[in-house]
């Protein structure tokens, strides 16, 4: 079976929503033992609930990805019982506004999940897959690369977790470690309606189709989609993959100009 992930391990990082869950659930269908790492205990365990319903295997680690003692105490409880074949760096938090409008707090909080928490699982996970070698997949973002507005913060950490994955993969291609990313443009998540309720409140619909048309290709992407390439990615169909960014968006970055 082709994608096939049959007795490998994965950890995935805010694999509780959106994104996150979807990739989970993907790998958890392909025959990986999947290891959600989450600060939502809920969105967690409904994830959690989702694989086990549908034959998967799984397990929730509360674990706050900021947190480097945090991150160490559940992927070296992980290495203890079985290798470690999978790293999806999913987790992260956003940010709206230019540098005027991002406080110092507000650098501080994108930077510690969004690049430092990359740092922190790639850190404490690449000593066990030396041994044996593995995948590492970063969710970047178009914003790695080209100019979003009012995404000062934001696309400053992204543009840190692309480079990061360059390094890695440069670093550790010798130990038979694969590192990639992955750049969505605007997926539809549950985020996306939380900003359009809080910011939009009554235009919610008019505002997503206006956001869907930003895209050259006119719509949001969907959580499956990036779930399905990150899939592709960690199989051995791949194997000859490695430090690249993987544009998923809708023309967004060559069609935009």
């Amino acid at each position: 079976m082709k994608f096939s992930l049959k007795n490998k391990v994965a950890i995935v990082t805010g694999g509780g929503s959106g994104i996150g869950k979807s990739i989970s659930k993907t790998l958890a269908e392909q025959g990986a033992y999947v290891h959600i790492l989450e600060l939502n205990a809920d969105n967690g365990n409904i994830t959690l609930n989702d694989i086990v319903e549908n034959g998967g295997l799984a397990e929730i680690h509360a674990c706050n990805v900021a947190n480097q003692e945090d991150v160490t105490r559940v992927i070296n409880k992980i290495s203890e019982k079985s290798t470690i074949n999978i790293l999806i760096n999913n987790a992260g938090v956003a940010h709206i506004g230019n540098i005027e409008k991002t406080l110092e707090a507000d650098l501080d909080r994108v930077y510690n999940v969004n690049v430092k928490g990359v740092y922190n699982c790639i850190f404490s996970a690449i000593p066990y897959m030396k041994k044996h070698g593995g995948v590492i997949i970063n969710m970047a973002s178009v914003a790695s690369s080209v100019a979003v507005s009012d995404r000062f913060a934001y696309s400053m950490s992204k543009g840190a977790t692309l480079t990061m994955t360059y390094s890695v993969a440069k670093d550790y291609i010798g130990y038979g470690i694969r590192c990639n990313s992955i750049s969505p443009a605007r997926i539809h998540t549950p985020f996306v309606d939380g900003f359009l309720k809080n910011n939009y409140p009554g235009k919610e619909t008019e505002m997503f189709e206006k956001l869907s048309k930003t895209q050259p290709i006119g719509r949001m992407g969907v959580p499956q989609e990036v779930a399905d390439l990150a899939l592709y990615l960690c199989s051995d169909e791949a194997s000859f993959i490695t430090g690249t960014d993987f544009p998923i968006d809708g023309g967004f970055i060559k069609l935009n100009g």
